[in-house]
């Protein structure tokens, strides 16, 4: 029988130890390849952003980044989830996915449950459904959630602030908030913000002008309602601050509007004038229980740096402009608001 020679079975044994090389890098270069290679396709975006429910499942994620087709690999993605155990912990939120991203480093993104803020804006609201319609289309809180808590007088009682005044929580401007902010979170973050906003200077000026900060805001809203000028808005205010001093009634169309329920009217009829609600300034004295709208940071401003002046009456000008005539007496004030009625009637405008 004759034997192998050594060199043969030295070489044989290289050449499997040679294939079993080359399998395991094949397998080493793959597995690599799962996780760290790039599986995430935006097409020609660059940046795009996961929206993740409070609710969602590992399924309902996979789902998320599957319809618009942002996996190359869907399959490769979920198992590197399961074996780095984000599966069994879905965190909810705006996630930022940059393409190219590998399965790794989404994983980890999603598993840190660290979001992308949103930049939540608001201005020009009237109504607490109109506020939480605008908030539920940037933020995760419920819409309907928002408008039951802004009648919660429970709630509203912790912040200092009740049914009536609650708008005046609410401070018009950018917020950099988490999109899974629920209406709970909302309504707390606006309480901070608004105790933020009215630091100690601005108490200052409020108090100077016989005023708390809610009734600037109250009278800060009538002004917003009352001119679309930014530049005529502390001459407004600075008429209703003489009216307030002198005890005479405010006599703001707005707030007849408001009680009426319709602020669409252009024009302010007798019968109007005879509504009877605490809101209604032909009525009642002072203030109104609440603010009519929202009021806008430019309105509040108007109202503690309002124009020091003698004027007691104004009347929208008969160029219909926007710009109002400002009156010292009634008599004066009679001869504009015939001017413009004047026009109205010209123009065929009843209501």
């Amino acid at each position: 029988m004759q034997r192998k020679r050594p060199g043969k079975i030295l070489a044989r044994i290289m050449l499997v130890f040679t294939l079993m090389a080359v399998l395991a890098g094949l397998f080493g270069w793959r597995f690599y390849n799962i996780i760290f290679g790039a599986n995430v396709d935006l097409g020609k975006s660059g940046v795009d952003y996961l929206y993740i429910p409070s609710d969602a499942s590992f399924d309902d994620v996979v789902d998320l980044l599957t319809m618009d087709g942002w996996l190359i690999d869907a399959s490769a993605f979920e198992w590197v989830a399961e074996q780095k155990g984000y599966s069994d912990r879905i965190r909810s939120g705006r996630f930022e996915v940059r393409n190219r991203m590998s399965n790794n480093a989404l994983v980890n993104l999603l598993r840190s449950g660290k979001q992308a803020p949103v930049n939540v804006t608001f201005n020009n609201i009237r109504t607490k459904e109109q506020l939480a319609g605008v908030i539920h289309q940037r933020l995760e809180a419920d819409s309907a959630e928002l408008v039951r808590l802004m009648n919660d007088a429970s709630l509203l009682g912790t912040y200092q602030f009740d049914v009536e005044t609650a708008l005046a929580m609410f401070i018009p401007n950018t917020y950099q908030m988490y999109w899974n902010t629920d209406a709970a979170g909302y309504v707390k973050r606006m309480a901070k913000e608004y105790q933020r906003f009215w630091n100690a200077a601005r108490k200052e000026k409020a108090e100077a002008a016989g005023l708390t900060p809610l009734e600037v805001s109250i009278l800060a809203a009538i002004v917003d309602e009352e001119t679309i000028k930014e530049d005529e808005k502390p001459l407004v205010a600075g008429l209703y601050i003489n009216r307030l001093k002198k005890g005479i009634r405010l006599q703001a169309d707005p707030t007849v509007k408001y009680a009426i329920g319709d602020f669409t009217v252009n024009r302010i009829l007798n019968k109007d004038l005879e509504t009877d609600s605490p809101y209604n300034t032909y009525l009642y004295a002072g203030l109104p229980p609440g603010p009519i709208r929202i009021p806008s940071i430019q309105g509040i401003e108007a109202v503690l740096n309002h124009s020091k002046h003698k004027y007691l009456y104004m009347c929208a000008k008969d160029d219909f402009s926007g710009y109002h005539n400002f009156a010292k007496t009634l008599k004066q004030h009679n001869v504009n608001a015939a001017k413009y009625r004047n026009a109205l009637r010209k123009k065929r405008i009843y209501r």
